[in-house]
């Protein structure tokens, strides 16, 4: 069955915390709100209220992030903003290539089970899509570059370099920041938003 990619709207919250969320409501878990937000807000917020703030943001009008699906079931998250709006934009080990408004990919996750079958190629073409409809002028992500070895699931959520050049984007930067023991790049795609979304969107 093929995946589809669907926005993470209010209407989809039940599977976003599917996706993030603790199988007790009272466990202290990230809720993908650990790179979203100011570390001291990110402190502030505990069990249950990692959550009400996730759902808060999936009630905006724009998402969070985009799900993947396989028939009904879901199977993927990624999370997609402005990076404006994430502590991203005052990072001081991952630099600004430039001034442009670009939009960010962060977080890449696919359920177990579900894993070493493509998903996350299907997750960051429809992350960048769903940035593309946005408005987005660029898409960038901060991968680990492995060069090919395997790394710490614990960490995998950043990416790879070479999935995020499977997916047309290219080498915009190094960083002086470290995932799972391997440094991190910046990977820039450029978006024609005239042309419109050319992945595997799904709307």
């Amino acid at each position: 069955m093929p995946i589809s990619i669907k926005p993470a709207g209010s209407e989809r919250f039940g599977d976003v915390a599917v996706m993030l969320g603790p199988k007790r409501p009272d466990a202290n878990v990230c809720w993908c709100l650990s790179h979203r937000i100011e570390s001291k807000r990110n402190r502030e917020l505990v069990g249950p209220a990692r959550g009400d703030h996730m759902r808060e943001l999936c009630a905006r009008p724009v998402a969070p992030g985009v799900l993947a699906y396989n028939g009904d079931e879901v199977v993927g998250w990624a999370a997609v903003a402005p990076r404006a709006e994430l502590p991203f934009a005052r990072s001081t080990k991952i630099p600004h290539v430039d001034d442009l408004p670009v939009w960010s990919v962060w977080c890449l996750r696919v359920r177990p089970g579900h894993r070493r079958k493509g998903i996350s190629h299907h997750l960051l073409a429809g992350a960048v899509d769903y940035a593309a409809e946005q408005g987005a002028p660029a898409v960038e992500g901060y991968p680990a570059d492995t060069q090919g070895q395997k790394m710490d699931l614990t960490m995998a959520f950043v990416g790879t370099r070479k999935l995020f050049e499977d997916a047309g984007f290219t080498l915009a930067s190094t960083t002086d920041a470290v995932a799972g023991g391997f440094p991190r790049v910046v990977m820039r795609r450029a978006l024609d938003v005239a042309s419109g979304p050319a992945g595997s969107w799904s709307g």
